[in-house]
């Protein structure tokens, strides 16, 4: 049973997103919000294993209530909802660690899918949505400087890495590296965990930093040993 906390200032949406979930089977709402305040005390009491976050909340807004817990609790999974794909705290919020986002009026099987997958630590972005995600990051931030890969990470690991800061899919990193997206999921597992991170965001932001990807987000050849 997967557990869901809930947090939108509109108790309609709450009420929606709730039938919708229990329709589905094997989710449970343990929890609402209607504020982000709120939403961080439902979040520290009952340890859901997903949460929805409005970004537009009174008082302390989504984004913020986001960073708090997981400030407190770096294992929370976050799906950010919003009414503008374009909202700007929609990228704040992926950079601090948000597994991915829904736009509101996506079709209903999109969020029960979304929840299912955030439970598991899955991606919630389309690449298209991807890469205009890490144009916003990348502006964002001076990330063009140059540094070595890790030596931790293997060969094939910077490999992944090199192809997840490109935003390709779990099945066309696969179809690239002709293995199996199995085998990819394991690999994206290793670099995020040897790199401190949470999401494919983060992954391509350091990406660019270590030199892997260009300015379009191709590929750079690495030297050979």
């Amino acid at each position: 049973m997967i557990r869901v906390l809930i947090a939108d200032d509109q108790a309609l949406v709450r009420a929606g997103v709730r039938m919708l979930l229990q329709a589905a089977g094997g989710m449970e709402v343990v929890g609402e919000a209607d504020d982000g305040a709120e939403a961080v005390r439902q979040a520290m009491r009952h340890r859901p294993d997903v949460i929805l976050m409005d970004l537009r909340m009174p008082r302390v807004d989504g984004l913020e209530a986001a960073r708090r817990i997981l400030k407190a609790d770096p294992a929370a999974r976050i799906v950010v909802l919003t009414t503008f794909a374009e909202d700007s705290n929609v990228y704040a919020a992926l950079r601090a660690g948000a597994l991915g986002f829904l736009v509101k009026d996506d079709e209903p099987e999109r969020m029960v899918d979304a929840v299912r997958r955030a439970a598991v630590g899955e991606p919630l972005l389309a690449p298209s949505v991807l890469r205009r995600v890490m144009e916003r990051a990348l502006a964002a931030e001076d990330v063009r400087s140059e540094a070595a890969p890790p030596a931790h990470l293997t060969d094939r690991e910077l490999d992944v890495l090199t192809l997840l800061g490109s935003g390709l899919s779990n099945n066309e990193i696969a179809e690239s590296l002709h293995v199996g997206v199995t085998t990819v999921k394991t690999h994206v597992g290793a670099v995020m965990e040897k790199l401190g991170l949470r999401n494919r965001i983060q992954a391509a932001v350091v990406a660019h930093r270590m030199g892997l990807v260009d300015a379009e987000f191709r590929p750079i050849t690495r030297p050979s040993p």
